[in-house]
């Protein structure tokens, strides 16, 4: 499998990261998992609920540092 896709959001305020999380999603090839890293905390809430509605896995979540970090991966 390729290295997973990097999206570096932080300093960004919602809806930015999510929005480039989709973009990101949306260029990927199927089965790729792009990780997301934001220092909102709205992107706790956002992207999950963004993932879900939109067919996505969220298959990692976690903070270290102020920073969120998401592991998605876009369906085959």
């Amino acid at each position: 499998m390729a290295s997973e896709i990097i999206v570096d959001a932080r300093g960004h305020h919602c809806p930015v990261p999510t929005l480039r999380l989709r973009r990101a999603l949306e260029d990927a090839a199927p089965g790729s998992e792009v990780r997301l890293y934001a220092d909102d905390p709205m992107a706790r809430i956002d992207v999950p609920h963004f993932a879900a509605g939109a067919g996505f896995e969220v298959l990692e979540t976690a903070q270290e540092a102020g920073t969120l970090s998401f592991l998605v991966r876009k369906p085959v």
